[in-house]
This record gives structure tokens, sequence and C-alpha cells, in this order.
């Protein structure tokens, strides 16, 4: 395997098929998709591959997001305050829209400043190419000698690898915080292998139900799983059965909690409000920015985040609330204090890059295309979030929806809160233009067409069933007048395929 090409690796990963099932030992999950046993995680497997790579986590710092909505755009958010701060930051989320490099990124130097590895426009850059396959290649070889010697039972999951390689990078790279997005429930996920000097949690909802069960106490008891004894956890007030779990497992670790909420507006606005009320070109999204002011231990913060959506704030607040915690109770592992002013906030919050969540790929004034809104959600939680961002634009406006969805999501209950918006048969004049396209897309887990269509049928929606993503994406446009908008969504590998073609165009 020496000398093996960054398209090698992605050739090697492609063979891990479904990461939730298991192959024989020591080979790739899918030697045998369809009969691979139903993976039992353990964190003992991820010690074991960091132990043998030296344990790289021990290198640094770790703030874990768990979490069943809005990990990812917490911890984007959060990497760029302390990236802005000056923090030599290593951000972990998955999945990836496009390129799986985007997985495991590392701050340049900050704005104005110099640092190992960094450039002059600084920013929290992916993993390059050749160095993703040369880490694979490590973890992969300690993983064949681990299973050679019996100290690993079978050939670790795609998420496991992507984790040791990530943590490996950050400590090659001199990282000194890592922000880790939590894969899958918190307990027994790879990520949960660090020892977090904060833990935060988002908002839970019903997902993955068959690893992490079926109501929302027994998922949130799963995430409360970050947690440590005597440890930190930054939260929000949410579903109650949830917070109940989570207070349970707080109160018996001796946990310190720190509560989101003053960081939240001082009333819930609506994202773009104030630029609404002047007309926009259709290359700028009509639902704005959050923008608002907060008073944070007696200082004035301006937030202005390019994140959309109402629902962002809680993410943003808890973001917010990790640094402050982070400024003002603990200490990189050389002793210094983190330092995290409210310039450096304000300046993270406002560079956060987070793409697919409501995110408006617009067109000029001379473009014959619809814009698009691209939103990954993925469950019944999104797709409801997703459903109030729509009603922030104007009534009017011709909708085309372009939808694809995993199989193992509840795919009904997402098609009955969102399909119906986009009902060209329904009694509001305003849907009579607007359109419903299936598309297929390359996942062994997804949802075929005639699968999505059926759901629809039970809805009494007709539909258009595209052969192909690119199919989807033209007829949309064919369909779809230019003032009009097109949503992509249900899905993270349908939104980042939609995405790609779309700025391939523009460009």
């Amino acid at each position: 395997m020496d000398g093996m090409t960054y398209e090698d690796v992605l050739e090697r990963l492609k063979l891990l098929g479904p990461e939730l099932r298991t192959g024989r030992a020591g080979e790739p999950s899918s030697a045998s998709p369809a009969t691979g046993a139903r993976r039992k995680f353990s964190l003992d497997h991820i010690r074991s591959m960091l132990r043998a790579l030296g344990n790289p986590q021990q290198s640094f710092q770790s703030v874990l997001i768990a979490g069943t909505n809005g990990k990812g755009s917490t911890a984007s958010s959060l990497a760029s305050i302390t990236h802005a701060a000056g923090l030599r930051t290593g951000l972990y989320t998955s999945p990836h829209l496009l390129r799986v490099n985007e997985r495991i990124r590392v701050s340049g130097p900050a704005p104005g400043q110099s640092g190992p590895g960094g450039n002059e426009r600084g920013g929290l850059e992916e993993i390059p190419d050749a160095d993703f396959a040369r880490l694979y290649q490590r973890v992969d070889s300690v993983t064949a000698r681990l299973i050679a010697a019996a100290e690993l039972p079978h050939y670790p999951s795609y998420f496991e690898l992507m984790t040791a390689i990530g943590l490996t990078w950050f400590a090659e790279q001199g990282v000194e915080l890592a922000v880790l997005e939590v894969g899958l429930g918190g307990r027994l996920d790879a990520t949960n292998s660090v020892e977090p000097i904060v833990s935060v949690i988002t908002d839970i909802g019903i997902d993955h139900t068959e690893y992490l069960g079926d109501t929302i106490g027994q998922i949130a008891r799963e995430k409360a799983g970050i947690l440590r004894p005597h440890g930190v956890l930054v939260t929000l007030a949410q579903h109650p059965e949830a917070n109940a779990a989570i207070g349970e497992a707080a109160t018996r670790l001796e946990v310190r909690g720190v509560d989101a909420a003053r960081c939240l507006p001082p009333s819930r606005l609506a994202p773009g409000a104030e630029e609404n009320a002047e007309p926009r070109s259709r290359l700028a999204s009509p639902l704005g920015r959050n923008t608002y002011d907060l008073v944070l231990e007696g200082a004035l913060v301006h937030v202005d985040s390019p994140l959309s959506g109402q629902h962002q704030q809680r993410n943003i607040a808890l973001a917010i609330a990790t640094a402050l915690e982070l400024r003002g109770n603990h200490q990189l592992l050389d002793g210094r204090p983190v330092l995290i002013p409210n310039a450096a906030v304000e300046e993270g919050l406002r560079q956060t890059q987070w793409p697919g969540r409501l995110e408006w790929i617009g067109a000029d004034a001379a473009s014959l295309r619809a814009p698009l809104l691209l939103d990954v959600a993925h469950n019944p939680a999104g797709a409801w979030t997703l459903r109030a961002a729509l009603s922030h634009l104007p009534e009017e406006l011709p909708r085309t929806l372009i939808f694809a969805c995993l199989a193992d999501k509840k795919v009904d209950e997402i098609e009955q809160v969102l399909l119906p918006l986009f009902d060209s048969a329904s009694s509001d004049p305003a849907r009579r233009g607007d359109h419903v396209i299936l598309a297929p897309i390359a996942h062994p887990r997804a949802s075929t067409v005639a699968e999505l269509a059926a759901a629809a049928e039970r809805l009494n929606v007709s539909t258009y069933k595209a052969g192909s993503v690119a199919e989807a994406l033209q007829h949309a446009w064919t369909v779809t007048p230019p003032q009009g908008v097109i949503v992509a969504t249900g899905s993270v590998f349908l939104v980042g395929e939609i995405r790609s073609l779309a700025l391939a165009k523009r460009a």
C-alpha cells in the first residue's frame, strides 16, 4: 500500500460501504455489505487505535459537541471564534458535502498574524490531499497490526478511521484547541475518546432510533455520554424529556452547567427583518443574516452571522456561551489562559462558514436561472426548521422542491412536513406553479425514487421522477421562472451534489 495516491485512498474509503455494519476482520465492511453484522460500537476500538498512534488527542484541549440538530453550526461558529482569537484551532465535523477533506480543518494564523502551516488569508483550511492519503495509510497500517494481534475484533468503521486521521492531523499541526462534532449519539461515538474541557449539547430530536433509542429521553441519555465527572456542560433548555435526562446525568456526575440563554437575542428576532424592508437582488438571500446586539458581562457585543434562520440563534448562543466559558475558566495545555476578547467573538461569528444550511445560491439579474436554497433537513426536526424558514419567503414566490432522503430516515414524516408546501394541486393559488422533483442519490442507504414517490402518493402530491441529480437540477431550472426559487433538501448527499453542480454553472 506504500505510495497510495489520494485518489487511491478515496476508492478504498468507498469500499467501507454501510459503516453501521461490519465485514470480516481485517477487511472493509462492504466485502459483504448485505450480510455484514450490525456493528457493535465500543470506545475500546478507537482507544486502541489512538494508543498505537501515540495518543494524538492528548496533545491539545478539546470541546465536544453532541446533539441531533445544530451541532455542526455550533461547532463551526465556535471554531471561527477561537481562530479569530488567535488560537490554533482544529475543527472536526461530519458528514461532508462534497470532499471528505471538509471534515478535518485546521486554522491558519488569525488575520494579521503568522503561524505554523498557515497562509496570508488565515481561516480554517481542509487537510491537504497528500497529507490525508499519508495519514490514511498510517492509520490503516496500525489497524492491520492491531487486528493481527487480536487487539481489534474487526476493521474500523469509516467514522472511526476519519476520527483517527483527524486527531492525528491536529496533533501534527500543533493545534491548541480542537472543536469536535459528535457523529452518532455520544456515549459510544469515536469522538468521545477525547477528554473535553467543555461539553456542549445542542437540540435533541428523534433520529438514528435503531442505535440510540426511540424516545427523546433515551436519545438524550446517549448524547449525555459526552459528559465527564466534575466537568462542564453548555446547553439550552429544550424538550422536557431531554432536559430531564441530561439533568440526571449532569447531577450524577456533578457537572457544572452553563445556561446559554443569556446569549440569546433579547427577543427572538426574525433574521434579516431589517434587510427585508428594502428590495433585494436575486443574488442575496431574502432570509438575511442573523444580526442583533447582546450585552455580555457588561459589554455590548454585535452579532452578525451569515447563518440564516431563527433556529440558528440557539446555535450561535451555544457557541458564544462556550467561548465565554473557555475564556473565563480554562487553560491551554501549556498553562496559558484561553484569551477570547469580545472583538474575536464578533469577528468569528461574522466569518463563520457552514455551507448547505439555508444557503442561498443566487443568480444575477442577467441569468435566466432561478436561485437555489440549500438545506440539509435530513430528519423531521430539520424539516420543521426548514418549513419555518420558508414561511419568511414571499408567498407569491414560485417554488420547486428537489428532494432525496436516506432510507433509514423517517421519510414519510419528512415528506409530510415539506411536500404539501410545494403542492401544485393545493387550494392556494400561489402554489399553482410549484413543482416537486425526486432525485436518486449515490449512497448505499438511499431511498429509491420509487420509494420516495410512493410516500408522496400517500400525500396526494404529484412529483417528477428524475434519473439523476443533474437531471433534477436541470429540470428544476426549466420549470422554475427566474423570479422563483428552487429548494434542495432531505439529504446532505443531495445538497452536496446540487451545490457542486450549481457553483460549476456559475463559474
